[in-house]
């Protein structure tokens, strides 16, 4: 205990936009505010992962770089740190969503009483294998260099802040859906009813608001990603992340994923 007490205390004192905790009542303004908020957040974490080379040692599964754990670095590391965040009541929270669920150790911390906004099975609605694979498949070779500096505890921590700012973002669509579903059921329940995925994914996508996203998130890396010198100048040509990585990130699979889980919360919805 002496030795998780540090952790429990550092990830207590963590600060973030809060809306599961805000005590405010959730509409779609609020929510649309945390998901811009949570842009700065991923922009961030990709940033300082890109302070690390590619590392791939860390993701081998052939290296046995842990006496007894069969599996690569960055998952030991991963599901350690889950474990210890559990303690200190991280996943009590209905925004976050662990990448490995399976016998995570109760919080030894008081409980925090969530407002009960989402429906029951909102519970079920889980896409992180996917945001895994994306991850590390697919988004980390578009931004990082290649090499190995033997950094991997610091490079695979900031893995995992990239990885649960985008699992929160993702999985906040539960929180979209609920909002809209509550606006106007009427106009969900006949597709739900009949279990209509094409339909509930047509209700829920607006090319314009997708492409405005698009944008907000690309001006964001273009301004926190800029070099500024001594002299107050910014350098316009170089960036620590590319800022068409962002857009792409959240065409490709950010939005996309969102929608998904909105559909699948949706379905379940009337449950």
């Amino acid at each position: 205990m002496d030795l998780l007490l540090p952790l429990i205390l550092a990830f207590m004192c963590f600060s973030r936009y809060n809306m599961a905790d805000s005590g405010t009542a959730f509409n779609l303004d609020l929510v649309r505010q945390s998901l811009e908020r949570q842009e700065d957040t991923i922009v961030f974490c990709l940033i300082e992962r890109s302070r690390f080379p590619s590392n791939s040692p860390l993701y081998s599964q052939n290296l046995d770089l842990v006496p007894g754990f069969s599996g690569s670095l960055v998952h030991f590391i991963v599901k350690e740190t889950e474990a210890i965040q559990s303690k200190a009541g991280r996943y009590e929270n209905p925004e976050e969503n662990p990448f490995f669920p399976d016998d995570l150790p109760h919080s030894v911390v008081p409980s925090h009483k969530y407002p009960k906004f989402l429906h029951p099975p909102a519970a079920s609605v889980d896409v992180n294998k996917q945001i895994w694979d994306m991850y590390f498949n697919k988004l980390l070779p578009l931004f990082v260099t290649k090499g190995d500096d033997g950094n991997y505890a610091s490079t695979a921590a900031n893995d995992l802040n990239c990885l649960q700012a985008l699992s929160r973002r993702i999985h906040y669509g539960k929180f979209v859906a609920e909002v809209k579903f509550r606006e106007a059921p009427q106009e969900y329940e006949p597709a739900i009813r009949s279990q209509d995925r094409d339909a509930l994914m047509n209700m829920l996508t607006f090319k314009n608001v997708e492409e405005t996203v698009k944008k907000r998130v690309a001006k964001k890396a273009t301004v926190f990603g800029q070099d500024v010198s001594h002299g107050n100048n910014t350098s316009a040509e170089k960036y620590k992340v590319d800022p068409s990585i962002l857009s792409h990130l959240y065409d490709e699979w950010v939005m996309p994923l969102t929608k998904l889980v909105e559909v699948e919360y949706l379905l379940r919805r009337l449950d």
